[in-house]
This record gives C-alpha cells, structure tokens and sequence, in this order.
C-alpha cells in the first residue's frame, strides 16, 4: 500500500509593534511544542530564505526609503514569495508546525501606517503572493509603543545594533501601527488573538500557550493540567 502523506501542518503567525517580545514567543512557543513531540520549525519576515534575508538586508538599512511605500510593501512581498516557496510551503507539506515572526499582517500594518497605502493594493498583493497559505493563528503582541520602543532600545544597545528603518520612525507612526494592528485583529476574530505583550515573557507564553491548546490542539488548559 502507498504511504499515507502526512496531514498539514499548522501555521502560527506573532505580529505586533517594535519591542513587543515576538521572538522570544516564538522561541518560548517552539520548545513548548517541541516538547509535546511535534515537528515545529521557527523563522521570520521579513527573511526566512537566503533570498529574502538579502531583501531583508536591504528593506531594515533603510535602502528602500527613498522608492515610496509602495515600493517597500513590493520588496516585502517579494521576500515574502521566497520565503514562502522555499520554507513555509514545504514545511507544511511535510507536516510540520511553522512559527513565523511577522507576515503579511506586518506589510498591512507597516506599509498602511506608513505610507498611508491604499488597502485594495495591499490586498492584491497579498492575495497573489500568499494565496492560500494564510496562517490558521495569528498573536498580535499589543503594548504602547512608549514601553516597546524603550525595550527595543536596551536591546539594542546591549547587542550594538544600529537603529533599523522602522524604529527610527516617530512615536505618531508607531501609535499608527499599534491601531493598525488592533484594527486587523477586529477584523478577523476567528483568526488573531490580541495578547497583553506589557507583561513578563512568562505570563505571556502561558496566555499564548492556552489559545494554541483550545485552537489547534483540541485541548483546554484545564484538560491538559487533569492530564498531566
């Protein structure tokens, strides 16, 4: 008899403002899986390939500042097409979870709040680059952009990091993106999950880890801890 092909994956997306604590979820989300015998796989936008990491480059040294909005939210879905063709595509395919820092909701977000883009190109873009491969989870890591810029700051001056393109932006814009963000996570409940980003890295993982066992494991937190 032919072997089963495995079912698909699942595809979780961390969205949200600078300093909001996205990685470390990421990270915190993949052990927690990773324990639980399922295959995970951790990546990022944009980036996640080596083309889109180049891209990626480019875009976060602020190169493409000068082509427009416009041209950046191209540059990002171009990325975005790698990445997807070369990472998360086959990954799912084989079965495998992908945890994604940032995706299209970040183009949304970012490029609408920035550039003041027209909603109906953002979506046309989206639809020809993402197609069907929309995440089934998406955690916008909400927090006011005061305490993320100030977290994003000490991070960066205890790595030596220059400021990247968008942080550089002024607090107006990052308030703009906090309502960007929120707005997207109104218009599509079924999908995102606000998360209370303020709060320590542990309290956060348990609220996240609580949605990904009620959403996508079939479990309650409460079925897990009788279970234990």
């Amino acid at each position: 008899m032919p072997e089963k092909a495995p079912s698909r994956g699942r595809f979780v997306t961390f969205e949200g403002g600078e300093g909001a604590g996205k990685s470390t979820q990421v990270e915190l989300l993949r052990a927690r899986l990773s324990q639980r015998g399922i295959d995970v796989i951790a990546t990022r936008e944009p980036g996640g390939a080596p083309r889109a990491e180049r891209i990626r480059n480019f875009l976060l040294a602020g190169k493409a500042k000068a082509l427009g909005p416009a041209a950046e939210a191209i540059l990002f879905s171009a990325a975005r097409n790698d990445h997807l063709e070369t990472t998360i595509r086959p990954a799912l395919a084989r079965g495998q979870w992908v945890l994604c820092d940032r995706f299209s909701d970040s183009t949304r977000a970012y490029q609408g709040a920035l550039g003041d883009l027209d909603p109906v190109f953002l979506n046309r873009l989206e639809q020809v680059v993402v197609g069907p491969t929309r995440p089934d989870l998406t955690f916008i890591l909400d927090l006011p952009p005061e305490v993320g810029l100030a977290r994003a700051g000490a991070r960066r001056q205890a790595r030596s990091e220059a400021t990247d393109r968008f942080e550089a932006e002024d607090i107006s814009f990052h308030r703009a993106l906090r309502t960007a963000f929120l707005t997207i996570a109104r218009e599509e409940p079924a999908r995102c999950v606000v998360i209370d980003a303020s709060r320590d890295a542990d309290t956060v993982a348990a609220d996240i880890w609580a949605e990904v066992e009620a959403r996508l494991l079939g479990t309650t937190t409460q079925e897990s801890a009788d279970g234990a």
